[in-house]
């Protein structure tokens, strides 16, 4: 990883995530548990190309935003996301409901931000929480009724 431009924390973060590719596979990882560069490749709304989208993988792992688990022979390399890419969410969350009141959006692909406006921090906590389950191994939280990951799954699919 080269060194920042600058000591600013804004610009730390422009550089680890700041371009509008790594966000959305970032996104894709995180709210479509797309874990497969087939994956992300085919299921990519905005239609990435494989060599940025193989570009942008190598480079959010450099920075420590996800973990590429080495596949054996035939097998696919999994990505995961860490710690700090998780800690993510509530800017997702924010960004998504900036994109709600200012932006032009369809109602199949607003729905998931409007449900993580609408649960706010305690939502976005235990998703944040799901997610160490699904890409670090931790314990599951314990919890009644569908988790964050049903619940947007279940939006999304309603909306279709």
């Amino acid at each position: 990883m080269k060194p920042a431009r600058s000591g600013c924390p804004i610009n730390a973060a422009v550089e680890a995530f700041g371009d509008s590719w790594s966000l959305l596979v970032l996104r894709d990882v995180m709210f479509g548990n797309r874990r497969h560069f087939r994956e992300l490749l085919a299921g990519s709304e905005e239609g990435i190309a494989s060599n940025i989208l193989s570009d942008r993988l190598k480079r959010l792992v450099a920075a420590g935003l996800l973990t590429r688990e080495d596949a054996g022979p035939g097998r696919r390399a999994a990505y995961s996301l860490t710690e700090a890419s998780i800690r993510l969410v509530p800017v997702f969350a924010q960004l998504g409901e900036w994109g709600l009141q200012h932006r032009p959006t369809t109602k199949r692909l607003r729905v998931r931000a409007e449900l993580l406006a609408a649960g706010g921090p305690d939502l976005w906590e235990e998703f944040m929480a799901e997610l160490r389950t699904i890409h670090l191994g931790e314990p599951a939280p314990d919890r009644e009724g569908p988790g964050v990951m049903e619940r947007l799954a279940a939006a999304y699919a309603a909306a279709l």
